[in-house]
């Protein structure tokens, strides 16, 4: 998992940030895909934007993943 951030800010000059997580199959060398969520936080920076969810507790971080591995299940994805 990986708190992430836009390069550069949206039209109203916010950063925003979001959860990745990335997919790795047991014995593969490389990624096999990845989740990321909808925009958590934003922030005048990029730090600023990252910081609360660098505050999530583990299990909200799980709530996070498992809210989107049911959704992408729903909608016919791997």
């Amino acid at each position: 998992m990986s708190a992430s951030v836009e390069e550069g800010p949206d039209a109203h000059g916010r950063y925003g940030a979001y959860l990745l997580f990335v997919r790795w199959r047991e014995g593969a060398e490389r990624p096999s895909g990845h989740l990321e969520t909808d925009y958590l936080a934003f922030g005048d920076t990029a730090e600023a934007a990252t910081r609360p969810l660098l505050h999530l507790t583990l299990q909200e971080v799980k709530d996070h993943l498992e809210g989107l591995i049911t959704r992408n299940r729903e909608s016919g994805g791997a």
